[in-house]
């Protein structure tokens, strides 16, 4: 009886250690730039959880805030519990993209991080290498700005392939080599996002699509870090009907127009033969 009552004993002890061990590896390492990753999102339940997770598997040790664009299902409790941070977009619109990407922005940088990282919350299939490819790009790398591309089911992004890139070819050649211009998955420096955040950044689908020009126009440095394939809950919403992407398509190509027209390109249009 009592040699087992010394079995218990030694195991709480050793339960003890484990999470004193788990404590201080979730913390972020000395030298290690601080990192927060931000993850925009509304009724993501299915995911969110899953996303949190991964992401305190980088090697970065980020904190993590979910920008929340008033989700009606459990996606703020889920992330409160995963131990994220959830901050609310101050309107309720849709769509609201940038409105809760510029809300999780203010709070990471309320933070005084060096990095912030921004990711999407309906990918099924991220890792932890995504965020330490991103973060690498910038303080191996020497970058400002790194986006995450990615191989995709080939009838995924019709926005990007049919809209944006063919507009950017137009109004903004020098960005046109990025091969996934609407990314979600991109990291920079806190002053880079400092100073997008003066600008006029659209609250809707356009934001991806700005936060790649205004940066190009600013003179920073940027680069894609290829991720892997990229298996996101969205796809399935439209998949059989591009046709539900109109609202975006539509904010995508008047947020390229309006900053064409803000850096006077808007008759670059004269040169394309119709």
């Amino acid at each position: 009886m009592e040699e087992s009552v010394a079995a218990f004993e030694v195991s709480e002890e050793y339960k003890e250690e484990i999470e004193e061990k788990k404590e201080v590896e979730e913390k972020p390492q000395e030298g290690l730039p601080k990192v927060v990753v931000v993850l925009p999102a509304r009724n993501e339940e299915k995911t969110i959880g899953q996303c949190i997770d991964v992401i305190k598997k980088s090697k970065y040790k980020p904190s993590i805030i979910v920008a929340d664009g008033h989700s009606t299902d459990k996606t703020r409790e889920i992330a409160e519990k995963h131990g994220a941070k959830v901050v609310i977009s101050p309107k309720r619109i849709h769509p609201g993209k940038g409105l809760a990407m510029k809300t999780g922005l203010k709070a990471a940088l309320e933070e005084n991080p060096s990095i912030v990282v921004f990711m999407d919350s309906d990918i099924e299939n991220m890792t932890p290498e995504w965020v330490d490819k991103l973060v690498d790009g910038i303080v191996v790398d020497g970058f400002d700005m790194t986006r995450g591309c990615y191989y995709r089911a080939p009838e995924d992004a019709p926005v990007t392939k049919l809209v944006a890139r063919r507009l950017l070819w137009v109004f903004f050649p020098e960005v046109s080599h990025f091969d996934q211009p609407l990314t979600g998955e991109v990291a920079a420096k806190a002053e880079v996002w400092r100073e997008l955040l003066e600008k006029d950044l659209p609250d809707g689908w356009g934001i991806d699509v700005a936060i790649l020009i205004e940066s190009e126009m600013a003179g920073y440095r940027m680069k894609e870090v290829f991720l892997g394939f990229k298996q996101h809950r969205s796809y399935r919403k439209y998949k059989e009907d591009p046709g539900k992407l109109g609202r975006m398509a539509e904010q995508v190509a008047v947020t390229i127009i309006k900053l064409a027209m803000k850096y006077e390109r808007i008759d670059n249009v004269l040169e394309i033969e119709t």
